[in-house]
């Protein structure tokens, strides 16, 4: 008895724990916060519903679409306002890299000019080998070589984020357009059949 008494005990802990523990990774349904897919999930589920000739519609509160449509409004205005921030480093990484090319451009002119100069260069007023030269100048290509690869890769990382920033805000305002033109169908169904109701209930009366 006491060994099942133990079993039920255990039993219920454990059920207990894994309800809270699913009850806590549930996202909170807000039209105050959290993202856009959520606050339309909230609609969907706090709208109510009622039937009427044997149809069922459902209704969703108006300050509830406002709501909505400023939280919608707010996001792509966030939105654009980060894509133009890409666009703003990925112009100046443009024009970084268009410096260093033009500078490994002439870094390269003069190495090849050098080559065919004497063995002995004056380089900074003092006279050096010409294969020492040429080690410095080799050095200062690699590094500009580097700098050059690394403004190209965060150029390009750069080019991505705004690339799926922009996608991720054409799906957004096209949810948001279509969400919009269900609500006004819907707004437009139900003041036609109030209206019909309306006269029907006056019919009725005469």
């Amino acid at each position: 008895m006491k060994n099942l008494k133990l079993f039920l005990s255990s039993f219920i802990l454990i059920i207990s724990f894994i309800t809270n523990a699913q009850d806590d990774t549930a996202p909170v349904l807000s039209l105050d916060e959290g993202p856009i897919d959520n606050q339309f999930e909230y609609v969907i589920k706090k709208s109510g519903n009622y039937n009427s000739a044997n149809v069922s519609y459902e209704v969703v509160r108006r300050a509830w679409i406002n709501k909505l449509r400023k939280n919608v409004i707010d996001t792509l205005i966030k939105s654009k306002a980060e894509a133009t921030k890409l666009q703003a480093q990925i112009n100046t990484q443009q024009n970084e890299i268009s410096s260093l090319k033009s500078e490994l451009s002439t870094t390269n002119s003069n190495l090849t000019q050098t080559s065919k100069e004497k063995d002995s260069i004056s380089f900074f007023g003092s006279l050096v080998q010409k294969g020492f030269y040429k080690t410095i100048m080799w050095g200062i290509i690699a590094v500009l070589t580097i700098l050059l690869l690394t403004f190209i890769y965060k150029f390009r990382n750069s080019n991505i984020i705004t690339q799926e920033a922009k996608s991720g805000l054409a799906d957004l305002e096209e949810e948001f357009e279509q969400h919009r033109r269900r609500s006004l169908e819907r707004e437009q169904k139900l003041s036609r059949q109030l209206q019909d109701e309306l006269n029907k209930q006056k019919l009725m009366k005469k």
